[in-house]
């Protein structure tokens, strides 16, 4: 028996299917307009958006506008100051064997997008991809995620009043939701979650051979080099882990630290974190500027795998107050950590860092060698040989050298996963380009090649071998 949500899925998929070619015909000012509405309804509501996000997880209002609004509104500034070069056809140079030829690359909308958002960051990862897909003159169905209902009501609420369903429809709900709508027959499909998720979505588009964006996560290391700036680099660490209570797909996961700085750097990340959420002394939880665990399962994941790590010898240097009626858990750092413990094995995501020590950097190559390629990697060095060494010898979606998270915000660099932690890349023209169909034309103006048509004579086989030899 087919459900309401399945009928509902299946009627606004098709009334998107019938509006392709209108989209895909846009001009760039008509798709600006539309981004540009997204940015006045988002600043004229911004209000409503605070609470929606204080009621999901109390985030307070100045990680909102950081993490949140001002992502939006820089993706929609880059893409429009930028979108009338990406729509043009992109000219290519002709080879001396196709002389007389022109070719060019046109950007072709693929059509039918999926985007399926997460809650960590509910708003932004939920309207980016979108601004990128409405760009590239794509219909859009968007699953925002049950995990932050507030969140979900507000994009919803913004949506339908700007859109008409043949554009973009907002489909609600929890799992069962993104399998009716992963049983349709897409065109690309833009995924933010787990790797363990993402598999399963992949597996999904695999049956439509669907192209598939995966933003995944992982465990994306820090490490603090023989030569860097200790106070300076236990501030960044401290502010990229516990931003958002720890729930950051590229926040600090672990922090590799050489042996000399061990203890100066201990004692410089805790002053960092009294100094950011308790500064008066009253506790963190009185913090206005530290946000929750979004709900108790998650709550409970995260403190499993800290009873695991102190089960397994590791130490709690400070933090770990909990009050898990209000889902709160106090800034963690634990000591004694090695590969055998789940915290080690598993995204932490959550306010948990823990500290391993090392004596030269080929040790740190190896062990991560031998571990799933992280979405981030953060190297805090003044020592240039030291940066390049690890640069050229790990792999990782992206690397920043000084500081935490701030990669993402920059409009020029693709951003994404490898492997594990992700496949595809986002953000401005990379992003645009994820949701268009980069299709090859070449017009003929010669008629040179007809001299190449079997019967092949004796001039057409020197022809050839003259072109084997020089060209």
């Amino acid at each position: 028996m087919v459900s309401p949500i399945e009928d509902q899925i299946a009627e606004v998929f098709w009334i998107q299917k019938s509006s392709l070619s209108r989209l895909k015909n846009t001009t760039h000012k008509e798709r600006i307009d539309k981004l540009r509405s997204i940015e006045k309804y988002m600043i004229s509501h911004k209000k409503e958006l605070f609470d929606a996000l204080y009621d999901d997880f109390k985030k307070p209002s100045s990680e909102v506008i950081l993490a949140e609004l001002l992502g939006v509104k820089r993706e929609i500034d880059h893409i429009c100051a930028h979108l009338k070069s990406w729509m043009k056809p992109q000219k290519v140079v002709t080879p001396l064997l196709l002389l007389g030829t022109q070719g060019y690359v046109q950007m072709e909308a693929k059509g039918m997008c999926l985007i399926i958002a997460p809650w960590n960051y509910p708003f932004n990862l939920a309207i980016c991809p979108l601004l990128l897909a409405i760009a590239a003159g794509n219909a859009v169905m968007l699953k925002p995620s049950e995990l932050s209902p507030a969140t979900s009501t507000f994009i919803k609420k913004m949506i339908t009043s700007l859109f008409d369903r043949s554009e973009v429809a907002v489909f609600e709900g929890d799992v069962a939701v993104s399998t009716c709508l992963l049983d349709q027959k897409f065109d690309h499909i833009f995924f933010t979650g787990s790797p363990m998720i993402g598999k399963l979505v992949m597996k999904a588009a695999a049956e439509h051979l669907t192209s598939v964006t995966l933003e995944l996560g992982g465990k994306s290391p820090a490490i603090i080099g023989p030569h860097a700036d200790i106070e300076a680099s236990a501030q960044k660490i401290a502010w990229g882990k516990f931003l958002n209570n720890g729930q950051t797909c590229i926040a600090p996961d672990y922090v590799y630290v050489h042996e000399k700085h061990y203890f100066a750097f201990l004692e410089a990340l805790e002053k960092s974190v009294n100094s950011f959420y308790n500064p008066d002394k009253k506790g963190v939880q009185q913090s206005k500027d530290y946000a929750r665990i979004v709900n108790s399962r998650h709550f409970s994941r995260i403190m499993n795998l800290v009873e695991d790590a102190k089960l397994h010898g590791a130490n709690v240097l400070f933090g770990g107050d909990t009050d898990e009626q209000d889902c709160f858990i106090a800034p963690m750092v634990l000591t004694n950590c090695h590969h055998d413990m789940k915290i080690m094995q598993e995204e932490i995501f959550g306010p948990i860092l823990p500290i391993l020590v090392y004596k030269d950097e080929q040790e740190i190559i190896d062990k991560l060698a031998r571990e799933e390629k992280p979405l981030a990697l953060y190297i805090f060095s003044e020592n240039e040989e030291f940066t390049q060494h690890i640069l050229k010898n790990t792999s990782s979606g992206g690397v920043v050298v000084n500081d935490c998270l701030i990669h993402y915000g920059h409009g020029e660099l693709p951003f994404g996963g490898v492997n594990n932690s992700g496949i595809g890349k986002t953000g401005g023209k990379y992003g645009f380009i994820e949701f268009s169909n980069q299709k090859s034309v070449l017009i003929q103006h010669s008629r040179m090649m007809k001299f190449l048509y079997p019967p092949y004579q004796l001039k057409v086989r020197w022809m050839l071998d003259f072109i084997l030899k020089w060209l």
